[in-house]
């Protein structure tokens, strides 16, 4: 397995596409973020307050696992079924595959996990869109994807 996956780009599909602003990239994070924080404060309540979980409980690893599986069920179900968050349904844009077809599940993790590195790095991996010739960020550069807007 290639760590980037750099298929080439389908020209007659990126025809008159505008990229997406780090801004607008920002704010649809930002949107999806609240959304995220809320569904994940319900989910935690209905497992955190019966089990008395917290920090250095001998289920706190599970319990984070389980946060994060949560999350990149949000993401991928989004991003697999019609390409766009809420987030990015409010901003108007969406993501696909670089020839323009919908993005699978195993797309979708890959994704996901190389969106979550990319905030390591005081979140460079999304501000590589400014350097990118294509206006992409890390992980639509390892995933082979495309943020286009509509």
């Amino acid at each position: 397995m290639r760590l980037l996956y750099n298929p080439p780009m389908d020209e007659t599909f990126l025809q008159d596409r505008t990229p997406v602003s780090l801004l607008r990239l920002l704010a649809a994070v930002l949107y999806d973020f609240l959304l995220l924080f809320t569904l994940l404060f319900f989910a935690s309540f209905l497992v955190v307050v019966p089990l008395e979980i917290h920090p250095g409980h001998e289920l706190y690893g599970l319990y984070q696992a389980y946060l994060l599986g949560l999350a990149f069920i949000f993401y991928a179900w989004c991003w697999t079924h019609g390409g766009q968050t809420l987030g990015m349904r409010t901003w108007r844009f969406k993501v696909v595959n670089t020839d323009g077809s919908a993005l699978g599940w195993r797309t979708a993790l890959v994704r996901f996990a190389m969106a979550v590195i990319s905030w390591i790095p005081l979140g460079l991996g999304y501000f590589w869109i400014l350097f990118d010739a294509q206006s992409r960020s890390w992980h639509d550069i390892v995933s082979g994807t495309r943020l286009v807007r509509l």
